[in-house]
């Protein structure tokens, strides 16, 4: 009989080479937060470097928040729906679906009225893509294309056919928007960012400090004022939703449920699993989250519904989505890098972008620095054609990363801003770029897609 303590350091040796190999070692909570510290002291460094303050800037901070909300939203319905295996691009026009319906209601009945009623539009958009689907095995993509271009052909025809007419023509309506909608409430932490109680105008003490522009004190208090100024209460409870969805789908039997029938229909249904049911819930509560997406979009982002208002959130959702490797966590880190990219066009402009023109330099110098040090460590262990391919690829990504940073620092150098029509692209240069990256590492469920039916397994 072999020795356990042989069978163990056999084991120990197979998972320290395949550590080597592959370069990966498992990532937690700290090792994140130690990720993030580092990249705002990059940030305040080039902050200083450039001298372009919005970088780090309460107002920039709170302008990402906002507009990454509704990405967030759309890409968590599609995260719900992609872990029972039913692929949904149909989130955008979800997402059109909410806007409607939530400016519907939300100009007679009051903006949290309007929020339901988003919440409801957008579920009965995931209810059909189910119906689609689910029930009659139509394909996912066909399904999710034809949802997009019945949300919008729907949505433009009943706004002219009710908001162009009557009463709420007459509060402002027409043929591509709404009345307005009565605005949802923020909150603002008194002392720590000003604001009123009462009378009494509060202090505002990290305001104080953010006007210094000192070295990383100031970006962190610009950081936070962002988090804690003129937060709408909509927005709290989508940064609630992160913890919530994590909890239900990893915490719950019902979470296990819908992703076992993202992973493997077949091994849910013979220990009982109702695949059908778990999918029907799954794809209404994805199309819920991106009628809330479209809701927000009405009653923070703008006061009205207006034909083409969500501007391809929802595909950018799904990227965020990808992008956080169907996991709540990443896919708001995403949406957040998403919404800062954008926010910095908004209110920065070419002189904000050009200095993150360095910032990317001193990353991707640092992506090939990894790249090296993994590729060096493999080289030693390397026995077959896959394993040596992995190493020439290694040094290919470490030499393209300094090619990059070469030609931006170059061009951070020869210039002073970056020109609009590039600025204007930055959200989406950044989509792409994103994931490019992050393409190798990503696994979405196995049976992501695939057509199921009841009692087909082998």
């Amino acid at each position: 009989m072999s020795d356990p303590k042989d069978s163990g350091g056999a084991a120990t040796a197979v998972a320290a080479r395949a550590k080597a190999l592959t370069g990966r070692s498992p990532l937690r909570w700290p090792h994140y937060c130690l990720i993030a510290a580092g990249l705002l002291v990059l940030l305040s460094l080039v902050r200083l470097v450039d001298g372009a303050d919005d970088v780090t800037s309460s107002g920039t901070v709170s302008a990402a928040l906002r507009l990454a909300v509704p990405i967030f939203l759309a890409g968590l319905g599609g995260l719900w729906s992609e872990r029972s295996g039913v692929i949904n691009i149909g989130l955008e026009g979800m997402m059109i679906l909410g806007t409607w319906t939530g400016a519907w209601a939300g100009y007679q009945w009051g903006p949290w009225v309007g929020v339901l009623a988003g919440i409801a539009g957008g579920a009965l958009g995931g209810l059909l893509h189910a119906v689609a689907t689910v029930s009659f095995g139509v394909d996912h993509i066909v399904s999710g294309v034809a949802i997009n271009i019945l949300g919008l052909g729907l949505t433009q025809f009943l706004a002219g056919l009710i908001f162009n007419t009557g009463h709420a023509k007459s509060l402002g309506g027409g043929p591509r928007q709404s009345p307005p909608v009565e605005p949802i409430k923020t909150l603002t932490l008194p002392v720590l960012s000003g604001g009123k109680i009462g009378g009494w105008d509060s202090p505002d003490w990290l305001g104080s400090l953010e006007r210094h522009h000192w070295f990383l004190v100031s970006d962190v208090a610009g950081i936070l004022r962002g988090l804690t100024s003129g937060m709408s209460l909509l927005t709290l409870v989508a940064l609630l939703l992160v913890p919530a969805s994590f909890l239900v789908l990893w915490r719950t039997a019902f979470g296990l449920r819908v992703r076992s029938c993202g992973e493997d229909p077949y091994a849910a249904e013979s220990l009982g699993v109702h695949v059908y049911r778990m999918k029907y819930a799954a794809v209404t509560i994805s199309g819920a989250f991106s009628g809330l997406a479209g809701a927000f979009l009405v009653t923070v982002a703008a006061p009205l519904y207006q034909d083409g208002q969500t501007g391809g959130r929802g595909f950018i959702g799904l990227a965020a989505m990808i992008f956080g490797n169907w996991r709540p966590g990443g896919l708001a880190a995403g949406s957040l890098l998403f919404g800062y990219t954008d926010a910095m066009n908004v209110r920065g402009g070419g002189e904000s972008v050009h200095a993150l023109l360095l910032f990317v330099t001193v990353i991707l110098i640092a992506v090939a620095a990894w790249q090296l040090r993994r590729g060096g460590r493999m080289r030693p262990l390397v026995s077959t054609d896959l394993e040596r391919r992995a190493v020439r690829n290694a040094f290919v990504g470490a030499t393209l990363a300094v090619a990059a940073a070469a030609g931006l620092f170059a061009w951070f150098l020869a210039s002073d801003a970056v020109p609009g029509e590039l600025v204007s692209f930055t959200p989406h240069l950044t989509t792409l770029l994103v994931l490019a990256l992050a393409s190798q590492r990503l696994r979405m469920p196995a049976a992501n897609g695939l057509r199921y039916r009841r009692g087909e397994g082998g």
